[in-house]
């Protein structure tokens, strides 16, 4: 009987215990969240309640399993699972409070500069990000190697795989050559502040938003719901466009082909009355010119200012279809056409298209009363 009583003792006061102190203290950090709204850390910290509560039930019943004697035959089994969860949890819960207190100071930066830098707040965010993601593989890492050294095999063969590190680093880093390639690059440019976490860039002739950054790939999200998945060293070994670098404030053009005979003067001032009634329009800068002439028609250019390159494609395509509309309606001899007309024939030809002689008398005429004076029978 005693042997029965004895692990349900133990075990049931285990999950007790643990069930009360994770209660209280997620009672506690509920009340600091509540009190506190200028920072979030106490609603952060509440996310690790998971590994906290693991990290507790492993950290009790394997501290009770040693003085209860409980299954005895399978002591040393037991032991090192109970020690293998309370290192995995311990890694999980120091991962989930490093995010916390990252994230609370990403937030609190964010917020004191949101509207004076906005780029530097997505520069940050996107250094932010990738420590994040180095410090979990660096906690995980070490947790693996924690939970190897716990089993006695891994420690006798300790020795010899120290000797045979230096081989196995140039081997694996061989291997892994692109993946290192791709990981340096993640690093530089993350602190190089060549792309950020939404910017708007061009790659191979796609337009998009920077979505996602990691240690490994780059993730630009489409304006047509598309994702593309690139490596990140393709952003350290080829050029790419990035228009949100510095300020991204925008200037678009927008090109017409009409008639010599457009008014070019009212388009200015159709230009300049299309731009006040758009919100999209910054109020910096307008102008319209004409660029360049063909023989059936001009190019006419306009040039529009926006605040990015959202509000910029919205300026353009609303500029193009509202000047067309007023052209068809109010000017429609302004849009090309073809022109036809009667061939002019230089002055050395008659309008048969036969060429004269001096004296006025076609070279067929001529040719013709030479052969009837000659007495050849008239045809």
């Amino acid at each position: 009987m005693e042997n029965l009583l004895r692990p349900l003792i133990v075990v049931g006061g285990s999950v007790v215990l643990t069930l009360v102190i994770g209660w209280a203290t997620d009672f506690l950090l509920r009340k600091a969240d509540e009190r506190h709204h200028e920072t979030p850390l106490w609603g952060l910290l509440r996310r690790g309640r998971i590994p906290y509560m693991l990290v507790l039930f492993a950290a009790l019943l394997r501290g009770s399993y040693d003085e209860a004697d409980l299954l005895e035959s399978r002591a040393d089994g037991v032991g090192r699972a109970l020690t293998l969860i309370l290192i995995g949890s311990a890694a999980w819960l120091v991962i989930r409070i490093a995010a916390a207190i990252v994230e609370t100071s990403y937030s609190r930066y964010a917020s004191a500069r949101a509207h004076r830098d906005p780029a530097r707040v997505r520069r940050v965010r996107t250094q932010v990000t990738l420590i994040m993601r180095v410090v979990s593989a660096i906690v995980g890492v070490v947790a693996a190697a924690t939970m190897l050294l716990t089993f006695p095999a891994f420690k006798a063969a300790g020795a010899s795989l120290l000797a045979s590190a230096g081989i196995l680093g140039i081997v694996a880093g061989v291997a892994a050559q692109s993946t290192l390639s791709n990981m340096f690059a993640g690093f530089q440019i993350a602190f190089g502040d060549m792309v950020r976490i939404g910017d708007t860039v061009v790659v191979d002739g796609e337009w998009g938003t920077v979505e996602e950054i990691t240690l490994t790939f780059l993730t630009v999200h489409t304006w047509d719901e598309r994702r593309i998945t690139m490596p990140v060293s393709y952003f350290t070994s080829k050029p790419f466009e990035n228009w949100s670098r510095g300020s991204p404030q925008m200037t678009g053009i927008v090109f017409w082909h009409v008639d010599h005979s457009a008014p070019v003067e009212a388009m200015r001032d159709k230009l300049r009355d299309i731009l006040r009634e758009c919100p999209a329009w910054d109020g910096r800068a307008y102008n319209l010119s004409v660029t360049d002439t063909t023989p059936s028609t001009m190019q006419v250019r306009a040039l529009v200012t926006a605040k990015d390159a959202d509000d910029i494609w919205t300026v353009r395509v609303t500029v193009r279809e509202q000047m067309m509309g007023w052209l068809a309606d109010e000017h429609p001899y302004a849009l090309p056409r073809v022109n036809t007309a009667d061939a002019v024939l230089p002055p050395s030809s008659n309008g048969n298209g036969h060429r004269s002689s001096p004296d006025g008398v076609p070279a067929q005429q001529r040719r013709y009363h030479g052969n009837h004076n000659s007495g050849r029978p008239e045809r």
